[in-house]
C-alpha cells in the first residue's frame, strides 16, 4: 500500500475512494463536486477535500475547534470519511432514510437523503444496486461528519452493502494505516538502512542460517540478563551453540562442537580459552567438556 496518505488518502482495490470519478464525491485532484452538506457550507475550501477510511470510534472522539469548524483526527482536518458497519436499524423519512451503523467501536447514524427523481438504490457507479440494504448485513458509507444538537451522524453521498467479506478486515486494515502515519509518522522512518543481511562494509556481518549476529556487541544478554563481554565470531558462536544445545550436567565435548558448527578444532579450541578467560563458559569432567556459566 502507498503509504503517501499526507498527500492524498490511497484509493484500493475495494472503492473505498467512493465517487472519485464522478457523482459529486472527491476526485483525485482534490476537488469537490457536490455535497449534502448543511445550509452555508460553500465557504469551505474544498481544494482541501480528502477521502479518509475511519472507524465510528474515531468519528465519535474527533475534535472540533468551534461550532462550524472542520472535525479533526489526529490533528488532521477530515472532510470526507469512509467506513464500514453493519445496520442495526434502518428509520425510513419522507427526506431521507436513516441507518444506524455499528463496526465494533462505536455506533453512529448515518443519513442519505432521498433524491425524489431517482429510480431506486445506486450503486457508487452509478447502476442500479443489485443487493438492498437490509438490518444485519454490512455496508460501506460515505459522507461527512456533521453535528446537531450536540449529536453526532455522518451526512451520506453513498451507502452500499459489502459483496466481500474481505472488504471489512481490509477496511479497518487501511484505517489503521492511516491513524500510525498521523500519529507516528510515515513507515520509511522505522526502517532498517542496513537491509542487506550480508553487508559488510560497516564491519557488521550477519549469518543468515542461524540468524545471530556473531559479531554483535555486549547488546547480547546471557540467560541470567547479564550483558555478554565483547568476544571474536568465534568465540561467539561456540558461546550461542553452548547455550541453544541440550543442557546437562556434564555439558558439551569439543568434539561435538567441532562437527556442530563446522569450525577446525584449533578454532574451537581457541574459543573455548577465550570464553573461559570471560568467565562465560567452565570446564566440566575434563579440559575439554564445556558448559556455560550461568550469573
Amino acid at each position: 500500500m502507498n503509504s503517501d496518505y499526507g498527500n492524498q488518502y490511497q484509493t484500493t482495490s475495494y472503492g473505498a475512494q467512493g465517487g472519485m470519478g464522478g457523482g459529486g464525491f472527491v476526485n483525485q485532484y482534490g476537488s469537490q463536486g457536490g455535497s449534502q452538506g448543511s445550509p452555508g457550507s460553500g465557504s469551505k475550501t474544498y481544494g482541501k477535500e480528502t477521502l479518509r477510511p475511519v472507524t465510528i470510534k474515531q468519528l465519535l472522539e474527533a475534535k472540533q475547534p468551534h461550532p462550524g469548524a472542520e472535525f479533526k483526527i489526529d490533528d488532521v482536518e477530515i472532510t470526507q470519511v469512509t467506513f464500514i458497519g453493519q445496520i442495526r436499524n434502518i428509520s425510513t423519512q419522507t427526506t431521507n432514510v436513516t441507518y444506524r451503523m455499528d463496526d465494533g467501536t462505536g455506533t453512529i447514524e448515518v443519513k442519505l437523503w432521498i433524491d425524489q427523481d431517482s429510480t431506486g438504490p445506486m450503486d457508487t457507479d452509478g447502476a442500479p444496486s443489485k443487493l438492498k440494504l437490509v438490518e444485519g448485513t454490512y455496508a460501506r458509507a460515505w459522507g461527512r461528519l456533521n453535528a446537531f444538537n450536540n449529536k453526532r451522524h455522518v451526512g451520506a453521498h453513498v451507502i452500499r452493502p459489502t459483496q466481500d467479506h474481505n472488504e471489512i478486515q481490509y477496511h479497518l486494515l487501511e484505517a489503521t494505516a492511516v491513524h500510525l502515519y498521523f500519529s507516528r509518522g510515515p513507515p520509511e522512518q522505522f526502517m532498517n538502512p542496513m537491509t542487506d543481511s550480508t553487508h559488510q562494509a560497516s564491519g557488521v556481518f550477519k549469518q543468515e542460517s542461524s540468524g545471530f549476529d556473531y559479531n554483535a556487541g555486549s547488546n547480547q544478554m546471557t540467560s541470567g540478563g547479564k550483558a555478554l563481554p565483547n568476544m571474536s565470531p568465534a568465540a561467539r558462536r561456540v558461546y550461542e551453540a553452548l547455550r541453544s544445545g541440550p543442557q546437562s550436567n556434564e555439558g558439551v565435548h569439543v568434539h561435538q562442537l567441532v562437527t556442530q558448527l563446522g569450525m577446525p578444532y584449533p578454532e574451537v579450541l581457541k574459543a573455548g580459552d577465550e570464553l573461559q578467560g570471560h568467565g562465560s563458559i567452565f570446564t566440566t569432567v575434563d579440559d575439554e567438556t564445556w558448559a556455560i556459566l550461568e550469573f
